[in-house]
């Protein structure tokens, strides 16, 4: 069946004013829904005026926590309109099912609130808020759904609502849908679900203006918190008389520990004169983040403003004084509340959307974050890979709070559909779960990186009083002006992050394009260089095709930007893993530190580097530094292992490592070092054992091969090692830098003189397995340490004796 362009697929649901159906839009390739007025109303004038009422309300909104229209039209006789397709269930349903947590309740009312302010804010009146007109989808974004009862009104140059318009011309516009409204009332099971929800003035037949759909916000707000209806009653006439005369049961005694501000916020709402409700959404959303926070000063600030006559000044002047009072105890009380907040982690931000190709966008938009909030001066920011330790994973703030030791936890999520960006963000106290600030941000992708630092300033005005004028330039400090390009940027991290021979390769690809799109871009010249430095270590490159690359790009990421830490630190990687220049790299090591003292690869690396050199007491120290600030990193974490075992404390490092493997059990790296420290004890059938899981896990990754053949050999297996020698050959053979693990191979194997050969052809081309296998200290190399060709190399490469 086809209505115009659309091909039915399926039925969704059906109702008193209309049957939705899926349907297939081949033309944009997509999959929408599509309201249709039945047969049975389709000659009906009213009817299909309210059915094309609605279809115009809302094809004149655009937010994202309103139902989108796409088309609306007519076929065959039949009136459709066609609308974005939801999945997931309505707020009524979801309600039904379980009670909610104050938590989800404050986040879906903020998302009403927000779609109703857009409404509003175009003149357009709901007339019909109820849970069954709110949807949930599976990502946990709220729509406001049915406006088929709405109108529209007239609005002033400022967007206020007009008052040009007369009492009886307002009246004549509310009664022309009231026919509908009593046909509503009167359908069984109907009733409740309505009138449980509608205003004093609409149940009286009253003009109704934007104030009536913020006593439904109340009255759905109350029902979130407390589980149950505000005014619900056996019949319509005893429900329409409480919901004129009685208020609802205090929030009280719900059993629910409901925060007295939120309760504010209800009773505020439910005002049976629209004249002391708020008098906009916006209001309401404002007065809902404040209450949430915890504060103590939201009650005195929900208040909205009744005529006032002169009899009532003098008890207006008391309240005033009170109110002041009220407010600078609550100033004094949230002051050190406030200062407490020193810690923040900054959590994945959740792909809402679900399409996989906007993931680096979550990721990327996290990680600048990460960057940005780091600046502030005195707050601790976990680092990335602690951060998204977390992803994808269910947990709360007090869990993260506990396991990372920080104050505060910041989640969001991010929608991208087309050129629109939606991002929500919430701060939330991680010693008791409870909500500290949140907003949504509604930009076009173009903005991205406006939208970027507007977030990063929210969140600092909730972490510190005041910034200075540097501190808020480091803050917003922008490394290209091009969106284009810092999106290929964020795609070039997101790759690079995945640490895989072939996204590595991707990363660099679209670190190119970046800085194609933005030749000054020094972030991007970085990323380049970062990724260039470890690629041999994971494609088996030679290092003299990749390390001058890196280091062409950290060399013009500096001239362009020379504050970038992360750049002094892949410089020094490449002085020492290709230029054997160890007092430069140190240099540079020291400078990365210096300009970021919390950058945990700087230390890391860092202290790997002192470890090759023969430093290991220096280097345990940088180690455990780097761990310190960044614990959930298996990378991280699995360099204390390495550090241990170069300095020959074996039980330390295999501790190192078990933790590592608890971490992630799928790091081969730190199969690895289990192995390693295991064959120094001696304990051979274990030691093969875990390098045998890093050979399966690391698909054949060099180390691993080189490691396995080398336990097999000194632990009597020639058999089982020769072939593995013969497969790095034959890899060497195809373009891979194998040369010094077939040559710690041949160690084992007691051939020094295989060994060295190997090892010379190695230093020929600069490989920086050199460094990588720590040819000083590994205890691998000791059968070799007495001959004077393999001192000669040692000094030959220039380490520090």
């Amino acid at each position: 069946m086809r209505l115009g362009p659309y091909e039915i697929r399926s039925p969704l649901g059906t109702g008193g004013m209309g049957e939705v159906y899926r349907a297939r839009d081949e033309r944009l390739k997509r999959d929408v829904a599509i309201k249709v007025l039945p047969q049975s109303l389709a000659a009906d004038p009213d009817a299909l005026a309210r059915f094309e009422r609605e279809a115009t309300a809302v094809a004149a909104l655009s937010h994202p926590n309103i139902l989108a229209i796409h088309d609306f039209g007519t076929h065959a006789g039949t009136a459709y309109a066609v609308m974005e397709l939801l999945e997931g269930e309505t707020l009524g349903a979801k309600l039904a099912a379980a009670p909610m947590a104050q938590r989800q309740a404050v986040d879906f009312a903020l998302q009403v609130a927000r779609g109703l302010s857009a409404a509003h804010e175009k003149g357009i009146v709901h007339r019909d808020l109820k849970p069954e007109n709110l949807f949930v989808t599976k990502d946990g974004h709220l729509k406001i759904l049915d406006f088929g009862l709405a109108v529209r009104r007239p609005l002033d140059a400022a967007g206020r609502e007009s008052t040009a318009a007369s009492d009886q011309s307002k009246a004549r516009n509310e009664l022309t849908a009231a026919p509908t409204v009593e046909r509503a009332l009167t359908e069984p099971g109907t009733v409740m679900g309505t009138m449980g929800y509608m205003s004093p003035e609409q149940v009286r037949g009253l003009p109704v203006d934007h104030r009536s759909d913020i006593f439904s916000f109340g009255a759905i707000l109350y029902e979130m918190l407390s589980g149950r209806k505000a005014f619900s009653r056996d019949t319509a006439s005893d429900t329409m008389a409480a919901i004129m005369r009685d208020d609802p049961p205090e929030l009280t005694q719900s059993g629910r520990d409901i925060s007295p501000a939120l309760d504010h916020v209800v009773k505020h709402c439910l005002e049976k004169d629209r004249d002391n409700r708020f008098q906009s959404a916006r209001d309401i959303a404002f007065a809902l983040g404040e209450a949430s926070s915890g504060s103590a000063a939201a009650p005195t600030r929900l208040s909205a403003q009744p005529p006032r006559s002169n009899a009532s000044r003098p008890l207006l002047w008391t309240a005033g004084v009170v109110a002041l009072v009220t407010l600078a105890a609550a100033v004094l009380w949230l002051r050190p509340r406030a200062g407490a907040i020193d810690s923040l982690a900054v959590l994945p931000f959740v792909n809402a959307g679900g399409d996989p190709n906007s993931e680096y966008l979550s990721d990327g938009i996290t990680e600048s974050l990460i960057n940005s909030v780091s600046q502030i001066p005195g707050i601790k920011v976990v680092s990335r890979a602690s951060a998204f330790h977390y992803k994808g994973k269910d947990v709360d703030a007090r869990t993260v709070g506990r396991e990372l030791g920080v104050r505060a936890v910041l989640t969001g999520r991010i929608v991208e559909r087309g050129d629109a960006l939606s991002i929500r963000a919430e701060l939330v106290d991680a010693r008791d779960d409870t909500h500290v600030w949140g907003e949504e941000y509604n930009r076009r992708l173009s903005d991205i990186l406006a939208v970027q630092e507007e977030i990063a300033r929210d969140i600092s005005g909730k972490l510190r009083q005041r910034l200075t004028g540097e501190e808020k330039k480091q803050l917003t400090r922008r490394y290209t002006e091009n969106a284009e390009a810092y999106g290929l940027y964020l795609r070039g991290r997101y790759h690079w992050n995945k640490r895989t021979a072939g996204d590595i390769q991707k990363g660099i690809g679209y670190f190119q394009q970046a800085i194609e799109k933005d030749p000054t871009y020094a972030l991007a010249y970085a990323g380049l260089a970062e990724s260039y430095a470890i690629l041999y270590n994971y494609t088996g490159l030679p290092s003299s095709e990749t390390f001058p690359k890196a280091k062409a790009a950290a060399v013009k990421a500096l001239e362009l930007d020379d504050t970038l830490p992360q750049a002094h630190a892949t410089l020094a990687l490449t002085h020492e893993k290709f230029d054997w220049d160890f007092s430069a790299a140190e240099k540079e090591f020291r400078r990365a530190i210096e300009l970021d003292p919390s950058y945990p690869t700087a230390h890391h690396w860092y202290g790997l580097f002192l470890s090759e050199i023969g430093r290991h007491e220096e280097a345990i120290a940088q180690s455990e530094r780097a761990y310190e600030l960044d614990p959930l990193s298996p990378i991280i974490s699995n360099a204390r292992a390495a550090v241990s075992y170069n300095a020959r404390q074996y039980d330390r490092a295999i501790d190192a490592a078990r933790k590592t493997i608890e971490l992630d059990k799928n790091l081969n790296i730190s199969w690895v070092s289990l192995g390693l420290s295991l064959e120094q004890k001696e304990m051979y059938p274990e030691s093969i054992a875990a390098l045998e899981e890093a050979v399966r896990l690391s698909e054949r990754w060099i180390q691993a091969v080189a490691a396995l053949a080398h336990a097999d050999a000194v632990s009597n297996r020639r058999v089982e090692a020769m072939p593995l020698v013969e497969e790095l050959k034959r890899r060497s053979e195809r373009g891979q830098d194998a040369l010094v693990n077939i040559a710690l191979v041949y160690a084992g194997l007691g051939q020094n003189d295989e060994a060295m050969a190997w090892l010379d052809e190695a230093y020929r081309g600069r490989s920086a397995w050199l460094l990588q296998l720590s040819l000083k200290v590994d205890p691998r190399w000791d059968p070799l340490r007495s001959d004077a060709r393999f001192q000669d190399l040692l000094r030959r490469i220039g380490f520090p004796s």
